[in-house]
């Protein structure tokens, strides 16, 4: 008997380990859902809670809540602002020449979506909708129904996991097609893609299992399709404009402007007539001999339809957000809202983004968080000034699921701010670097690091891929042919806190050569230490070295 009783006692405790040890891994009862949100090029600044020059407008009446009663972050960048290395980022954890997503060729296999991967060891069901962006399946997803490749604003078609409509052949550019299950829709595609996540939500197949779920806008990419009903949205406004879209005579360098100004109207795709080939001026039918004026109407229109895309997008959180309240999910969701990098509202002449420019890489990053997570208290009503990049999204939200993340990953959790806690050794400089050399909208290559107080970029002009120089840009003509070629190399360096706008280009003043020093240095560091340098890439390695 006493045998008999020992080996049951055994039974249980064996029992209560290894329950334990499920939980550790898994799940716990108290693991929150999480609900990440992105949009395409929403600009931080065009956004109420930020309190910039758009704020009075009243574009975000629903994201401004979220800031208030959660945490709003406002040093938050991507490391290249354009939007497939973007996403790889935040999927990975990892910098492009890392996760091998250096452009928009760029693709991502299943094996190497690393962030549902990480969340589905943790015991998630997983699932993506909207745009996607990054050529293969998200097969890392229990489910998935997205654009393919940049999708259609209206009644868009979508690549879903389990049969669809049809069997259609997509051509995802960079030498990928493939055979697909497509499903079709009618509407907006910002109003589509809700009821969709809103479909999924109601008949999610665990519905006692925490989920993940990434739900992701096409708004408000260009050309800013906004749904009808918002035709009168602003009609009547006058929206602010930035100063530098007239006046800068300080900024830039021989890079961005050439010798002499040589390059000024070749550099950079306008919203005035500045640039020959595309403007907004042109493209909306505003050109005139009064030159100012014209420009103030090109821009009056693409704000209107940019921030009509915007509107449509915060009212369908809006639709979002009530859902998780009426039906008990909201005190239990972390929702994170961020875009996969900002955007050039007219500032320096400027559309599109790819610029290290604060509009362009900024991206805005606000969290509604439950009063506790994993047992501990959460701030409320917060804002922060953490010096934060896209490679740091998915270590967080690793860590607020109750994991570690993983050594491949080079970002950092800041899962300890949203505890109001100090996090030791973090980063003083976020690195940037934009590979695209003059590819659609005339930008160079560059890179550089951005602190607290300062910004240093390089643009050392060529293309990462030696056999394109010479071939295939949109706008290089040469000997009859459009032709990718190298621009000058040139540094600029600007002072945020005397000049966040960054009008004034001060590399060559004086007074800032040693900090300008220091932070050549600390860019050389972490290059070598992210392992962004170009050992791959000889002729661009030469060209850094001779230059630096």
């Amino acid at each position: 008997m006493v045998g008999k009783y020992w080996f049951l006692l055994c039974s249980i405790i064996l029992g209560c380990l290894s329950c334990s040890t499920d939980k550790q891994v898994n799940t716990s009862p108290q693991q929150p859902n999480i609900l990440f949100i992105l949009t395409d090029d929403h600009a931080y600044h065009a956004i109420g809670a930020y309190g910039e020059r758009l704020a009075n407008l009243n574009p975000t009446p629903h994201l401004d809540a979220l800031a208030k009663d959660g945490m709003l972050f406002r040093n938050v960048f991507c490391n290249n602002s354009i939007c497939t290395p973007s996403r790889a980022s935040i999927l990975t954890g990892q910098y492009p020449q890392t996760n091998g997503v250096l452009d928009l060729d760029g693709a991502l296999p299943a094996d190497r979506q690393y962030l549902p991967i990480e969340m589905k060891k943790l015991g998630y069901q997983t699932a993506i909708i909207g745009k996607w962006h990054l050529k293969e399946a998200p097969d890392a997803f229990d489910y998935y129904k997205v654009l393919p490749v940049q999708g259609k604003y209206f009644d868009p078609i979508f690549i879903t996991k389990e049969l669809g409509d049809r069997r259609e052949v997509i051509d995802f550019h960079g030498g990928i097609q493939r055979e697909v299950n497509i499903s079709n829709s009618k509407g907006h595609s910002s109003d589509v893609i809700t009821d969709l996540t809103l479909d999924w939500l109601e008949s999610r197949p665990k519905k006692d299992q925490p989920f993940f779920l990434m739900h992701h806008y096409k708004a408000p990419h260009d050309d800013f399709e906004y749904a009808p009903r918002y035709e009168d949205y602003l009609a009547d406004a006058q929206i602010p404009e930035p100063a530098s879209l007239y006046e800068q005579p300080l900024f830039g360098s021989v890079a961005t402007l050439g010798e002499n100004g040589s390059l000024k109207n070749r550099i950079g795709t306008s919203v005035s007539d500045r640039h020959p080939y595309r403007s907004y001026t042109a493209q909306y039918g505003f050109q005139s001999e009064d030159r100012k004026q014209a420009t103030s109407n090109a821009y009056q229109e693409y704000l209107k339809r940019y921030l009509r895309c915007v509107k449509g997008v915060d009212d369908n959180l809006g639709r979002l957000f009530q859902y998780l309240k009426d039906n008990g999910l909201w005190e239990n969701t972390i929702v994170v809202y961020t875009s996969d990098q900002g955007m050039m509202l007219g500032e320096h002449d400027y559309m599109d983004k790819r610029w290290m420019y604060e509009e362009s890489m900024r991206m805005p990053l606000l969290m509604h968080l439950p009063e506790k997570v994993n047992g501990k208290e959460m701030l409320q009503g917060q804002q922060s000034n953490l010096l934060i990049n896209n490679t740091d999204f998915a270590p967080t939200l690793i860590e607020l699921a109750g994991g570690v993340a993983p050594g491949y990953m080079q970002g950092k959790s800041f899962a300890a701010a949203l505890e109001g806690k100090s996090i030791e050794n973090w980063r003083s400089d976020t690195y940037y670097r934009y590979w695209m050399h003059m590819v659609h909208h005339d930008i160079p290559a560059h890179l550089g690091i951005r602190s607290q107080d300062h910004k240093l970029i390089y643009y050392y002009g060529e293309h990462y891929d030696e056999s394109k120089n010479g071939t295939g840009s949109m706008w290089w003509l040469k000997d009859g042919c459009y032709k990718i070629e190298p621009t000058p190399k040139a540094w600029e360096f600007y002072d945020l806190q005397k000049d966040p706008r960054e009008t004034v280009n001060r590399i060559d003043e004086p007074a800032y050569a040693d900090i300008v020093e220091d932070m050549k240095k600390r860019l050389k560091h972490i290059r070598k230490e992210l392992k962004e340098t170009d050992e791959k890439y000889p002729h661009l390695q030469e060209v850094i070295e001779a230059n630096w």
